[in-house]
């Protein structure tokens, strides 16, 4: 649909061109060609900057206009990709063929200027060459070889967006303005999360270097199974940041957030050799964003539910499993039979089966849930046990400074980016009024000078950027003080049941985790459980 819109666009823009242009190129003593190839650079232009205007609207992982239309950011991000990619093919085409026509017409001056009032060549020239710099880093065989220069390399957005507005003017340029203002206060929100610490409860550690990292979270926080979120640990490295899966229930977890790690890259490693070390650290310093997830999940509409995963593939099932364990233990509803396909490679990932039951005071039956695990192991024909480690929790101590995962915007969110939304563009629109009446006004009006479009477009960027900050930070604090409020309530009120925790003498402490084999819960899960060695999974006969 998208591209037929693309195409219609061009040929009727195109069409109305060639009427337009047929009596002027006679008289100016141009060819026929020449006028129809700067029409057709013209229209092209025009196209890219319909793909530009819907560029940002799936980046904005916050977004509540993608959760509207039932979409998240990961399953968005492919219309990203193929708007980017035909916005950057047509400006390609389109400053290409400006280049042949000024070589056609002996106007090669034009490549440099930049003139006071009008198109900015030299801006142009200069977003072309810094979209062609993500373009070329983000095909995939080039994304997958060297992902950390393509995520780099696409933060020339900015000046990539910065430079556009200079090449087309501020008036023009507010055809992409909708997406791209949602985008910039959703990236401004993130990065205030992300400046904050979080507290760090505890992690599991398994043999089979799997590592569960349990947040402690605001009460408030709600989220859908299958929601991910993104970590930064500074110990380890301040810019990467890695999206991963929450496996925790916020309902069947009120006070806790969980993700589950698997040690394969070398940042991954790195955490894995931290929590494993002989001397476990008393305090890890982690930041987060989001987390972000469907607007809802249908998993009560069906009968049953057949989930196939293959290694840490599991960690999404893990949150709908717990999901469906509280649905069965607090309603009265039915809940769908689940038949769990998993595929290890090695005995010892079998370990990731426990993290399927989340580490709680509360015993739930899992026999209410109607879960079948078929479990294979593929390079191994027999269970191989020997010298074999038990899976450990590492507690953390608390720390003043770090904060509990909870919504950027509070339980309100929809109400307060609404709010931003619009006191921002109030905001802005009486800067540029006043701006106008008082500085641009008086230099246009009765007089041979004209303010230059250069300075006019960026003295409105600055203004856009500058009423966001404002109202999203205004926001953002207001929330994060009614947190801290409700937290303090919670520490007042676990400080009367502080003798049921861990003692605070043991500093960073280890806990055998086979004390859980010996719960119900867990001889449940054995017996809805069948390990089959030496062969893969048959899905057709299942």
């Amino acid at each position: 649909m998208f591209i037929a819109l693309l195409i219609w666009s061009f040929s009727a823009y195109l069409h109305d061109m060639f009427v337009y242009y047929e009596q002027p190129a006679a008289r100016m003593g141009e060819k026929m060609w020449q006028a129809k190839l700067q029409s057709a650079a013209l229209v092209l232009g025009i196209s890219g900057n319909i793909c530009l205007a819907f560029l940002f609207f799936p980046v904005t992982r916050g977004s509540s206009m993608l959760r509207l239309i039932g979409l998240t950011s990961e399953s968005s991000i492919k219309y990203h990709i193929w708007l980017g990619h035909s916005g950057l093919t047509l400006f390609m085409a389109h400053g290409l063929c400006y280049i042949i026509f000024w070589a056609g017409t002996h106007q090669t001056s034009e490549i440099m200027k930049w003139k006071k009032v009008g198109v900015a060549n030299v801006a142009g020239e200069v977003a072309l060459l810094f979209g062609l710099a993500m373009w070329v880093t983000s095909f995939p065989r080039m994304r997958r070889k060297n992902f950390e220069l393509f995520f780099y390399t696409h933060y020339l957005y900015i000046l990539f967006v910065v430079f556009f507005v200079l090449h087309v003017g501020f008036t023009y340029s507010c055809t992409m303005l909708p997406g791209f203002y949602l985008f910039l206060i959703d990236r401004l929100l993130r990065f205030l999360q992300s400046q904050q610490k979080v507290g760090l409860v505890s992690a599991r550690v398994l043999p089979c270097q799997v590592m569960e990292l349990n947040f402690s979270k605001s009460t408030g926080l709600i989220y859908n199974a299958t929601s991910s979120m993104f970590i930064n640990v500074p110990g380890i490295s301040k810019l990467q940041w890695h999206p991963f899966t929450v496996t925790s229930n916020s309902n069947l977890e009120p006070e806790k957030l969980s993700v589950v790690i698997k040690s394969k890259g070398s940042w991954s490693q790195k955490l894995y050799e931290k929590l494993s070390s002989p001397s476990p650290m008393d305090r890890l310093e982690v930041s987060i964003e989001g987390p972000y997830g469907p607007a809802s999940t249908h998993f009560l509409r069906h009968d049953m539910l057949l989930m196939v995963s293959g290694g840490s593939g599991i960690t999404p099932f893990i949150s709908i499993i717990r999901e469906l364990l509280f649905i069965a233990a607090t309603r009265s509803c039915k809940t769908p039979r689940v038949l769990l396909i998993a595929a290890f490679k090695k005995s010892v990932d079998l370990t990731m089966l426990d993290l399927l039951l989340p580490v709680s005071d509360t015993t739930y039956d899992i026999s209410d849930l109607q879960l079948r695990i078929e479990a294979y192991v593929t390079r191994e024909k027999e269970p191989i046990t020997d010298n074999q480690k038990v899976h450990q929790i590492i507690w953390f101590k608390p720390n003043d400074l770090d904060a509990p995962v909870s919504a950027i915007l509070g339980s309100n969110s929809w109400l307060w980016l609404g709010a931003i939304i619009s006191c921002s563009f109030v905001i802005f629109l009486l800067l540029i009024g006043i701006l106008t009446q008082y500085h641009k006004y008086p230099i246009d009006h009765d007089t041979n000078m004209i303010y230059s479009y250069s300075p006019r477009s960026a003295l409105n960027m600055l203004f856009i950027c500058l009423s966001i900050v404002i109202t999203a930070t205004a926001a953002f604090l207001w929330n994060k003080k009614q947190n801290v409020k409700e937290m303090r309530q919670i520490q007042n009120m676990d400080l009367r049941t502080s003798m049921t925790s861990p003692g605070p003498g043991s500093g960073s402490r280890l806990y055998n985790a086979d004390r859980e084999l010996e719960s119900l819960a867990q001889q449940s899960f054995v017996q809805a459980t069948t390990v089959h060695y030496g062969e893969k999974p048959n899905l057709e006969s299942k």
